[in-house]
């Protein structure tokens, strides 16, 4: 999508309406006896196990390492935070979101505007579990403190990273800075990946959103076992760069916190993990976390409510530019949010109200999280701090309970609300998220056990507990477990009872058919090495959904006519299709020719044109795991599809056999996968289509973190792999080689307690103060 810029760009973000409280984020906070103490012991692969005697030290010892590995990616990100790209990279160049990178100029408004809104102070300054723990407070600014050390004991000129080494926008970072980083992630799928709407003139045919960042994950409970253990399977699907890729590290606090796992970069808490009794993963949920809110306006600058005019607040921001020019921007707000650039006219206006526009208690939720014993407490920490963000829990204990919640941020709009206050939409594909702001009946509801006002409390949450499985690929609560479908809940949760893409599909296959011992993997149920195995299979859902259909379409047409009119023959290309086993393997001869196929039966439509099917059978809500099934195999769109495939293969000399170890690389290193239209359970994606070399932009999203632990009474028992390593200086040892045992299938054993880790014959200790 274009963005055009006006010399003052029009923004409105969430200003706090509150009274300015002093509160000293900046300033190195210190351990109680005046220094920080940490124990940084580095395992095989670079993994460190960070200890300390308190949350202090701790962070010092978590932001020293994660310094040691990351240094440079998290520079240019509080760069980002600052409002500062422009100065240093130029306003029109891409800012460094991995997720949804916008122009500079637009980051810097946008970043500026949150920096000078007073929203973190204000949070700060609020006790526990509105505003941040004790614990925590003293784990970010130990953290900050480590980072420091680092930079200031290596120099900007020596760092290992030739990234950022000597470069002038690397610096000390502040512990407002890593909160913004928090409010930031907590923000992601809301206000935060709506820059351009918000500070742009986005282009009249709406959104070219990437994928969301999206997840497999499995909780598994002592019926679905061999020993009755639980186990759960993590398999975040986030991106391969920039400051939303996972660090894995274990953090000790001997007699108070010992957990092992994964944080998203900057946070200085394990998001995905285990301790020795509880294990939990996330999914990205696809509820609803903002609306839009159509003002009627009385003029530029205000706006009725209940038939009462309201002034708009009013920011003014200032971004320096690279040649030190200032650009001034007005910026404006309501009593929903920010009142966006987009679609505007004489009359209405628009604002977006962001359930995670005040969040900063996701860092303590997970905190919590990693101190608890059971299911139990796992629970009672997400009903204290309801602060997560964005994304489902699926758990297990050392019992042998599977549980599954969305206890994420959802704004409070009944059906009964939606229908009622429904407007349309000023952004093509967000129809359903906007709601008529002149009335205060269309605001937001209340639960009474809600920790903030405006969203769903925990009684009101799709949640189910289950002795067999719950699992989650990125679809709604309803097919968690087919057993016991979810439904009754509001549709900004999302709908029940509606088609599941390929990926859940597969996923709840591959579950059954390990149940019941169909896979070939042994006997039915469970063990640690059966689900790493199922994870490898590689299957790719659509074409064993089509193959039976395909091949009839191959037998009865080897002459197509492709777009343009040209005659090409298939026969070849549908002998390769017949043999590929279709499973997306390195050496997949098949499973590229397969993509291209499939993906140009997806062709773009015109507005108002009925998107085109290729499915047989067409789903049916009564059996949404076998429908939809089935290829369209004398359908036209399909014959062309299958046509301009081959000829494009033909024309470009690209063997019909390339597999995705030849096509896709990380790092000049094969990947392994499918994409996540095709039905590949650890999905990958490239930015890009294949080339005419027969090679697609480097992989940027995908398998990131993976994980599979069993919960066994004497302790955990894991394997993990971090797709793209540790580290992402090029310059490490550290940099692809657990890329290398991901594109091979391989794991890394987990070391956990003291002995597995004082076993490691590469075992390196350091100690760390400040």
């Amino acid at each position: 999508m274009k963005l055009k810029l006006k010399p003052a760009v029009l923004i409105a973000l969430a200003l706090v309406a509150a009274v300015v409280v002093a509160v000293r984020t900046d300033a190195p906070a210190q351990a109680d006896d005046g220094r920080y103490s940490a124990e940084i012991r580095r395992t095989e692969y670079g993994l460190p196990h960070v200890s300390a005697k308190d949350y202090g030290g701790l962070g010092f010892g978590y932001g020293y390492a994660f310094a040691q590995d990351n240094l440079c990616v998290l520079a240019s990100w509080v760069v980002t935070l600052r409002g500062e790209r422009s100065r240093y990279f130029g306003p029109q160049a891409e800012s460094d979101d991995p997720v949804r990178p916008v122009a500079n100029l637009v980051s810097d408004v946008y970043y500026k505007s949150v920096a000078e809104s007073g929203v973190v102070p204000r949070l700060l300054a609020q006790r526990t579990p509105l505003g941040p723990s004790d614990e925590l407070r003293r784990l970010v600014d130990g953290y900050v403190a480590g980072y420091n050390r680092y930079l200031e004991q290596t120099g900007v000129a020596n760092l290992p990273d030739p990234t950022c080494r000597g470069k002038a926008w690397v610096g000390p970072i502040t512990a407002t800075d890593l909160w913004n980083n928090v409010l930031d992630l907590d923000r992601m799928v809301g206000i935060a990946g709506m820059k351009e709407y918000v500070v742009g003139e986005a282009e009249a045919e709406g959104p070219e959103r990437r994928p969301a960042a999206g997840s497999n994950a499995w909780a598994l409970g002592r019926r679905a076992t061999r020993d009755g253990h639980g186990m759960v399977l993590a398999d975040p699907h986030f991106p391969w760069n920039g400051i939303r890729r996972f660090y894995q590290v274990q953090l000790t606090i001997p007699g108070v916190l010992d957990v092992s796992g994964a944080s998203l970069y900057g946070t200085p808490v394990v998001q995905i993990g285990h301790n020795a009794t509880v294990a939990w993963t996330h999914t990205v949920s696809h509820a609803q976390r903002f609306n839009l809110y159509q003002l009627d306006l009385v003029d530029p600058t205000s706006y009725r409510v209940d038939g009462r005019a309201e002034p708009m607040g009013r920011q003014e921001v200032q971004v320096t530019l690279q040649d030190g020019t200032v650009m001034d921007h007005t910026l404006y707000t309501s009593r929903y949010g920010p009142v966006l650039a987009a679609g505007p006219t004489d009359k209405v206006a628009y604002a977006l109200a962001d359930s995670n526009a005040a969040n900063l208690r996701s860092a303590d939720e997970w905190l919590a999280m990693a101190r608890a014993r059971n299911l139990t407490q796992l629970r009672a920490a997400q009903s204290t701090y309801q602060g997560m963000p964005f994304v489902h829990t699926l758990a297990t204990d050392v019992s042998g309970t599977a549980y599954f919640a969305d206890t994420s941020m959802v704004p409070h709009v009944t059906d009964a609300q939606a229908d009622r206050c429904g407007k349309p939409s000023p952004i093509p594909g967000l129809e359903e998220y906007v709601l008529d702001g002149s009335t205060s009946a269309c605001l937001w509801g209340k639960d009474r056990d809600a920790v903030v006002p405006g969203i769903f409390g925990p009684g009101n949450q799709p949640k189910l507990t289950r002795a067999d499985y719950v699992a989650n690929s990125n679809n709604t609560f309803w097919m968690t477990n087919p057993s016991a479908p979810l439904t009754g809940y509001p549709r900004v949760w999302g709908k029940a009872r509606t088609e599941l893409d390929p990926r859940p599909r597969v996923s709840l296959d591959m579950i059954a058919q390990r149940l019941s011992g169909a896979d070939g993997l042994g006997d039915p149920g469970f063990t640690l090495e059966t689900l790493q195995a199922t994870t490898r299979g590689k299957r790719n859902y659509t074409f064993e959904l089509m193959r039976p259909d395909l091949l009839k379409l191959c037998r009865t047409s080897l002459e197509l006519t492709t777009s343009d009119g040209k005659q090409v023959n298939v026969r070849e290309a549908c002998g390769t299709l017949a043999k590929w086993d279709g499973r997306a393997t390195l050496d997949g001869q098949g499973a590229i020719l397969w993509r291209e196929f499939f993906t140009r039966l997806q062709r773009p439509t015109r507005p108002g044109d009925p998107v085109f099917s290729p499915w047989r059978v067409p789903f049916e809500a009564a059996h949404p795991l076998t429908t939809p099934r089935g290829l369209k195999g004398d359908d036209p769109v399909v014959r062309l599809a299958l046509a301009d495939a081959v000829l494009y293969f033909q024309t470009n000399r690209i063997p019909l056999t390339l597999t995705p170890g030849q096509a896709q690389r990380y790092s000049s290193i094969p990947i392994p996968g499918c994409t996540e239209g095709e039905g590949c359970f650890d999905r990958v994606r490239m930015r890009g289509r294949l080339g005419t070399d027969g090679r697609y932009p480097e992989v940027d999203t995908g398998s990131t973190f993976m994980m599979a632990v069993e919960l066994t009474r004497g302790g955990p028992r894991t394997r993990t792999i971090l797709t793209y390593s540790l580290s992402a200086n090029p310059d490490s040892p550290h940099h692809t080689d657990q890329t290398v045992l991901f594109s091979r299938g391989q794991w890394v054993t987990e070391r956990f307690t003291e002995a597995e880790i004082a076993a490691d014959p590469r075992l390196t200790t350091a100690k760390v103060r400040g």
